[in-house]
């Protein structure tokens, strides 16, 4: 592979800023340089970011590529997601491995390498989703944190499917607590959820807007508060995922107030669009269903506020792409049978960057929300997350002038439709290198399936 010299851009990290050249010898960083350091010529690959920024590659924590849901799958493929996800300056994702009811955590994530392994354009990692809770899944947690398969997901949702009950809930974190694991919450009631879902059916409420009111904010703020107390009562840490309502957001910030380990994330769907995305006309607003549900306008405030204070910390997708054709039409005249999950993974690191433009984080907040505390919280970091040396030369130069226009029409995701259809947004990635190859620049894709790596990962830092 040689070595590669990327000069004069504005290399930023979660906590400098500095023009430099970046020098990687194969797959890792080995030096930041002073700009005009004179290995211009003796390097086998020159990339010139003058006036552009040099970022570490987006880590995505949060996707669903493949996942079976209602009847159906997500559209997008280990291959498709993860070459979308280079177009949109993303170079890992970690991804949720899937228990089923009456199988071990084994076969879960033996299923889950079966369709990553081999197929990966960048490199990827497990969450792994419990939703049998005994004692030969306990003993699992423990077999499979020491091979790097550091959190676990649960479900206050989903009755009949992925859901567990407060003791389940509680026996989990335990374990968790004495391996080191982080419990990952999907923090709605799900009890109360289905009696709202069937009253609004037997009412005759069917259209998509009726997925909103039905998962109240009041559902996501209680659920959360009780995943925060049984933490507690556990001794174990806890990220919430999806943060989607302002009062959920108070739960979070008063237990990170009483120094409680607990960390959340919300998504760009939660930032950008709204309950008015829902209910859209003719149907439209099925494109726009997802769990927790987009929230009215004014959630977004708190949620901004959440990120600059680091009582939110980390911006993934929960990428869980379908098609409005044959996939989200399932649910017409009955939206409890829409497919829930949006894509994403292509947009998040535009839609942050033009959270800069507008004013709401700082350009080095984008890079940690985006790339270093996601690294850092799911044991990837220093290898990943950051331009240092000894880093995996994952590395995007990005263009902050450039325009672009969100489109279904130009986007790479296996999907038929844009949740940002014509956004016209600010900056754009240029060159993506991942470990050090380069896979995407000037509009030209090179990369291809099978060259990403399966990362092991050691607990949250956070925690250390």
């Amino acid at each position: 592979m040689g070595t590669t010299l990327v000069t004069g851009g504005l290399v930023i990290s979660a906590s400098d800023e500095v023009t430099a050249d970046v020098l990687v010898d194969g797959e890792r960083v080995v030096a930041l340089l002073a700009p005009g350091s004179g290995l211009v010529d003796s390097a086998d690959t020159v990339i010139d970011a003058s006036g552009k920024y040099v970022i570490p590659g987006g880590v995505d924590a949060h996707t669903h590529m493949e996942m079976p849901f209602g009847g159906t799958y997500a559209s997008d493929t280990f291959e498709t997601g993860t070459r979308a996800a280079a177009w949109g300056g993303t170079t890992t994702i970690i991804d949720f491995a899937i228990q089923s009811v009456g199988h071990s955590l084994r076969e879960g994530l033996d299923a889950w390498h079966a369709k990553a392994d081999g197929n990966c354009a960048i490199d990827y990692g497990f969450h792994m989703i419990i939703s049998d809770v005994d004692e030969q899944s306990m003993k699992e947690m423990d077999v499979l944190v020491g091979e790097g398969v550091t959190s676990f997901k649960m479900f206050m949702a989903y009755p009949g499917v992925f859901y567990s009950d407060d003791g389940k809930i509680l026996r989990a974190m335990q374990q968790g607590a004495a391996n080191g694991a982080l419990t990952m919450m999907h923090a709605e009631n799900g009890i109360a959820i289905d009696v709202l879902v069937q009253q609004a059916l037997a009412a005759g409420r069917t259209d998509p807007r009726y997925h909103g009111d039905v998962r109240h904010a009041l559902l996501e703020a209680e659920a959360t508060h009780r995943a925060i107390q049984l933490a507690r009562v556990a001794g174990s840490p806890l990220y919430v995922v999806h943060v989607s309502a302002q009062e959920a957001v108070a739960e979070i910030a008063g237990a990170r107030d009483s120094g409680l380990p607990v960390f959340a994330e919300t998504c760009p769907q939660y930032l950008f669009l709204s309950t008015d995305d829902l209910a859209r006309p003719d149907f439209e607003g099925a494109k726009y269903v997802c769990s927790t549900p987009l929230r009215p306008k004014e959630n977004q405030a708190a949620l901004w506020r959440g990120l600059r204070t680091d009582d939110l910390s980390v911006v993934s997708t929960d990428h869980c792409p379908f098609c409005f054709k044959g996939q989200k039409e399932m649910g017409r005249g009955d939206f409890s049978k829409i497919p829930n999950g949006m894509p994403g993974v292509e947009n998040r690191m535009d839609l942050l960057h033009q959270a800069v433009v507008d004013g709401h984080i700082s350009r080095r907040r984008w890079v940690e929300l985006a790339s270093t505390a996601p690294a850092r919280m799911f044991g990837l970091h220093p290898r990943k997350g950051t331009v240092a040396p000894g880093a995996d030369a994952d590395i995007v130069v990005y263009d902050p002038g450039a325009e672009q226009v969100l489109s279904a029409q130009t986007h790479h995701m296996n999907v038929d439709y844009s949740a940002y259809e014509g956004r016209t947004i600010t900056g754009r990635v240029d060159t993506v290198l991942s470990r050090g190859e380069v896979i995407l620049s000037g509009g030209e894709y090179t990369g291809r399936p099978g060259r990403g790596n399966y990362l092991s990962r050691s607990t949250c830092d956070y925690l250390g």
